[in-house]
């Protein structure tokens, strides 16, 4: 009778699960491929496919965000009264006190948070977000919330956005009652809202801006009714009328070399209008008007990416490209007070008022620095400035290296939040993995190179080359005699590790994956490999020699040292409803066995109840990344996991409690 209630299964659209008593596999599908996997020999018996797996108890808790996007987006670092600097990467808009070593975080978007706007009152806050990859799960829209209890106000232009709100600004000289926001749209959309309204506000008024980039929108901090928009090759100054019409006027060049980009504007305490250009040239236009009133010339080399009007009325100008912060007095004399910005930081991309006498500067590749022209500036913030896939943890101390395309690899301390160190190696970086005793850093490259590196000294130990496509996964094995390649040509490399991790010697080349290898698990006796490839195969091979094993069944009660690849029988349930192979990008077992996190292609991180091998599993879900997470792994003693985003080139490290 058991049997037959089992034939008599519920067909779930998900996978399509079933469940062969006789030869003890379960059959499912991706994106309409087959895929048989073999059972336990301790579960195969009583196995039932129609039972539903619990969430663990366990849950995450985000305890760090890594990183900030200063490489494309502006007037996004600001001080708060609590102390706190408030700022975004990926979909998470963090508030950070460098004093205290205290970060919160606003979690409340779906996928990249690309502007921030703060209210006159200085706690509310506003941010716009980017449409997801799934346009239904994740649309661009603004939402506004109280920076002290981190509660939403209201959530505006669910449904009026196209692209991405790329600029916000609240009202200033009626107590901040409107807010304005620009969609990144071809012909960027300026649209006025009371925010206030309802919990998603009312829209006053929407007409099209610019078919020309715009990458400023500011109301004018005196003239209620006063709204000024730059971007490329224009300035626009627009009067929102007492029926809600919004009406522009261009600014006037006249004679004078009109700029590629008009990229900053801010406001002189006269309320004067005043830009900063492509050109490093300075522009002062007169209140209520389109016409310049002041040109200075060439105060940086390259565009002017911020200026900040500071509480005396000076004036403080940074530039893109020459790494420079110029400051003038409320004249707009300068005072011969410069600074600059080191180099590897990237230019100057926003400069905002800190405590004190301190200035906050975020720079073009994604670092914020703290301190003052004479003092100097200090790293608070570092990260990645391209896109992210390489990620390790050390398997015996809380640590954790993560590489990218940007041809970083960084050392990261969990404890202390810190990088310990950062060291470009010349080359995209696609994955990584720790030797078992965390001695060496092997590092897989996009040209189809691999590096290995000693991971305190950080020096090279050797460099190799298998193909020209990219190593997409790299692990050596639970006893570190070898290591295993998995590369974009469809092949496995096994190498031969000797010396303490300093010589490699190739074993040679598994052949037999028809797509590129997406992950590769050793078996914890060291002899066996098993791979997936992109066209959801798995596949095991005898490491010592390279071949392949067609009899998939024999490994079916083999203990894996990790649980990476994404395709087995003990991850069965990971895989959504309707889903496509590549929609889950990452997994990672913890250590004693009882959890597995997932990243996959919509931003969320997930945690399941380890072995995940019913079709229907529940699990806790988490955002904070934007789309694509690449990388999931906890660290040695299971008290945190760690997750990278893709182009989000973001680092979340998450408390497991």
């Amino acid at each position: 009778m058991v049997r037959l209630k089992r034939r008599r299964l519920k067909r779930y659209s998900t996978k399509e699960a079933t469940y062969n008593d006789e030869d003890q596999t379960v059959r499912m599908y991706l994106r309409g491929r087959p895929i048989i996997l073999s059972a336990p020999t301790d579960v195969a018996d009583n196995y039932d496919i129609t039972k539903v797996a619990t969430a663990p108890s366990q849950k995450l808790k985000l305890d760090w965000v890594y990183g900030y996007r200063g490489r494309d987006c502006r007037s996004n670092l600001y001080m708060l009264p609590t102390g706190e600097m408030v700022y975004f990467v990926a979909a998470v808009v963090v508030l950070y006190n460098t004093e205290e070593q205290n970060q919160r975080h606003y979690l409340g978007h779906t996928d990249d948070v690309k502007s921030l706007a703060i209210h006159p009152n200085k706690l509310i806050v506003a941010t716009g977000q980017c449409a997801g990859h799934d346009k239904r799960e994740a649309r661009p829209h603004v939402r506004v919330w109280n920076s002290v209890s981190l509660h939403t106000m209201a959530v505006i232009g669910m449904n009026d956005f196209d692209i991405s709100v790329c600029c916000i600004s609240f009202s200033k000289a009626d107590g901040g009652a409107l807010l304005l926001a620009i969609d990144e749209a071809s012909d960027h959309t300026i649209s006025v809202w009371d925010w206030q309204k309802g919990e998603h506000g009312y829209k006053i008024t929407e007409t099209k801006c610019s078919v020309d980039t715009i990458v400023a929108a500011e109301f004018h901090p005196l003239d209620r009714s006063s709204i000024v928009t730059c971007g490329k090759s224009h300035i626009a100054f627009w009067t929102l009328d007492a029926g809600g019409t919004l009406y522009k006027r261009m600014g006037i060049f006249e004679t004078r070399d009109k700029p590629k980009y008009v990229l900053c504007v801010s406001f002189l305490q006269s309320g004067d209008v005043i830009t900063g250009d492509s050109n490093g040239n300075l522009v002062v236009w007169g209140r209520g008007t389109n016409t310049i009133l002041r040109l200075i010339k060439n105060v940086h080399e390259g565009p002017i990416f911020s200026i900040c009007v500071l509480k005396d009325g000076g004036v403080i100008t940074g530039g893109g490209k020459d790494g420079r912060l110029v400051q003038f007095d409320s004249n707009l004399a300068k005072t011969g007070e410069e600074s600059q910005i080191e180099g590897h930081y990237g230019g100057i991309r926003v400069i905002s008022e800190g405590r004190g006498s301190q200035l906050l500067v975020g720079t073009t590749r994604n670092c914020i620095l703290t301190g003052t022209g004479s003092l100097g500036f200090q790293p608070v913030v570092l990260g990645h400035t391209d896109e992210l896939w390489g990620l390790a943890a050390h398997p015996s101390i809380p640590q954790f290296a993560t590489a990218g395309h940007d041809k970083l690899l960084q050392m990261w301390d969990s404890m202390s939040h810190s990088i310990l160190w950062s060291k470009d190696i010349g080359e995209q970086a696609q994955s990584l993995a720790f030797s078992p005793d965390g001695n060496t850093i092997a590092v897989g490259c996009v040209s189809g190179h691999w590096l290995v590196f000693d991971s305190q000294t950080r020096e090279l130990l050797g460099q190799y080359s298998d193909g020209i496509e990219p190593i997409q996964v790299i692990q050596y094995s639970p006893d570190g005699s070898m290591l295993a390649l998995g590369s974009r040509d469809n092949h496995v490399y096994v190498y031969q590790v000797s010396e303490d991790g300093q010589k490699y010697s190739r074993v040679g080349r598994c052949m037999g994956h028809s797509s590129y290898v997406t992950h590769i698990d050793w078996s914890s006796d060291s002899q066996t490999i098993r791979s997936n490839s992109g066209d959801y195969e798995l596949l095991y091979w005898n490491a010592g020699t390279c071949r392949q094993v067609p009899q998939s069944s024999s490994f079916k009660d083999t203990e894996w040292a990790t649980s990476t690849c994404t395709i087995s029988f003990q991850t069965i349930g990971i895989w959504p409803e309707n889903a496509d192979g590549t929609d889950v990008n990452c997994s990672d077992r913890s250590h004693d066995s009882k959890l597995m996190a997932t990243g996959d292609d919509f931003g969320k991180v997930k945690l399941y109840s380890y072995p995940v091998i019913q079709p229907r599993s529940l699990n806790h879900a988490y955002g904070g990344h934007s789309s694509h997470v690449t990388g999931v792994s906890f660290l040695h003693d299971d008290s945190r996991l760690v997750s990278t985003g893709g182009k989000d080139t973001s680092v979340l490290q998450w408390i497991i409690s």
